[in-house]
């Protein structure tokens, strides 16, 4: 509590600087480098020093196991999206999709279909949906913002609700870490606290009902909507404008796609993300690998000419790369600033009996969507809020169930969450779009997940 003491409420400053700045200027990077510096500055004992400090994070963000791992992840589909470009297997797929799938409602109801299918993973299932399907709801004038809300909507929570996920593993082993057990596992009392996994069975309904137009077009959403079916452009307002018609290539008579070269690379890194225990960064490799071998054999192009693409794919993901290591960046100042502390701090007065589930994911969710912590935030207060919860004589389950709903709440919309990231990359938008689409939806299910936990607290408890 030490960083506490020395930083208090200071220690929002970063944050709050963040959102500000990125609200403002629609520049996430911008934003984030603005977030950095205020935190350097409040670390900082003499100004000189600040520069320093400042390489350093990112120097710190660098040298990060996890942002290591997904940054070898980002260069994989990198490579992998622009060989699919280059061979031309994206539109040879997207004119075999258009022979079974005619309307918005199919196109739509397809890429919630994928969102559940790849359940093993949210990094996976946030590249892979959204590289998957832009081209065809391209075709269908679909705005990125609406099918960059079904993927982000269906991932994380996807994946936090089927218990053979990464998610299950991590969160599985934290109950047991604390003893919290059903039928002697930690998987078992995982399992057990599903059904009150509230958020993201919520945000999952709500994802689909919109799609299905029963939930309104809110926001950003609906005016996209609007501009897609006026104009044909399916981009955000201030994006290069990308219209339908120019995503739909001419197909000669008697031309007959062949989609395997898209679909055998994605079946093979699905595969091997599964065989290898759930690995992205060997399933993405092995994708791309097939990708290679496939496309040389049918000279698609010369090896001279992939040596290029791969290289030219790395580079546009520049921007991905960078925002990635400032987002870590900045979750390191948080620790250091003391942050966690801070909010459990002044929470844990209000963390009692009935109210526990309720202001726990409460606490998780601002936290989890302020800074970008999910797993983290999750192993810090965990220990915490187990004890409590049996202390006072509440389910440790629920009270676990409302951790995990939190962190799926900031997942979902966190500006440099790693899936807020990652999703916007496979989508084709800037991650303040996806975040400013996405609040409205994630908003409504997190104010039914509380009421619902306060029932829960003050009903059965």
């Amino acid at each position: 509590m030490e960083e506490y003491v020395s930083y208090g409420i200071v220690s929002v400053l970063p944050v709050i600087t963040i959102l500000v700045i990125a609200v403002a200027t629609r520049r996430t990077l911008f934003a984030m480098c603005c977030g950095l510096t205020v935190a350097v500055i409040i670390l900082t004992e003499k100004a000189i020093d600040t520069p320093s400090l400042w390489f350093d994070y990112c120097c710190r963000s660098m040298a990060n196991e996890t942002a290591q791992w997904l940054i070898l992840i980002i260069a994989m589909f990198g490579v992998l999206i622009k060989l699919f470009e280059k061979s031309n297997a994206v539109i040879d797929f997207g004119n075999w999709v258009t022979k079974y799938i005619k309307t918005k409602k199919q196109a739509l109801i397809c890429t919630a279909l994928m969102g559940i299918i790849i359940f093993l993973e949210d990094y996976l299932n946030n590249l892979t949906v959204g590289t998957t399907m832009k081209s065809v709801t391209d075709r269908l004038a679909i705005p990125r913002t609406q099918l960059a809300l079904i993927v982000n909507g269906m991932a994380a929570p996807v994946c936090l609700l089927i218990p053979m996920s990464s998610w299950a593993v991590f969160y599985g082993a934290l109950l047991e870490d604390q003893g919290v057990l059903v039928n002697g596992t930690g998987m078992g009392a995982y399992i057990a606290g599903i059904p009150y996994a509230f958020y993201a069975w919520i945000i999952v309904i709500i994802v689909i009902l919109q799609l299905l137009g029963v939930f309104p077009k809110i926001g950003r959403v609906k005016r996209d909507t609007i501009r897609a079916e006026e104009t044909g452009n399916v981009m955000p307002e201030d994006m290069e404008p990308l219209f339908a018609h120019e995503s739909v290539d001419e197909v000669e008579e008697g031309y007959n796609p062949k989609p395997w070269n898209f679909l055998i690379p994605l079946a093979v890194m699905v595969a091997v993300t599964i065989v290898m225990d759930i690995n992205v960064l060997l399933g993405s490799a092995a994708g791309a690998l097939v990708a290679i071998i496939l496309y040389l054999a049918e000279r698609k192009f010369t090896f001279k000419e992939m040596c290029q693409y791969s290289f030219e794919g790395l580079l546009d993901m520049g921007f991905v790369f960078a925002l990635t290591v400032l987002a870590f960046a900045v979750v390191t100042a948080n620790e250091d600033l003391g942050l966690a502390n801070f909010i459990i701090s002044i929470t844990l007065p209000i963390m009692k009996g009935s109210f526990l589930p309720a202001v726990v994911f409460l606490v998780c969710g601002v936290y989890a969507y302020a800074t970008g912590c999910f797993w983290d935030l999750a192993a810090i207060i965990t220990p915490i809020v187990i004890p409590l919860a049996i202390a006072m004589d509440v389910d440790p389950i629920i009270a676990a169930a409302a951790i995990f709903s939190g962190t799926a709440f900031g997942s979902n919309t966190c500006l440099y969450g790693d899936g807020v990231i990652l999703c916007s990359q496979g989508c084709g938008i800037q991650p303040y779009h996806l975040m400013t689409t996405t609040l409205p939806y994630a908003i409504t299910a997190g104010v039914i997940t509380e009421i619902l936990y306060l029932i829960v607290g003050f009903v059965f408890m």
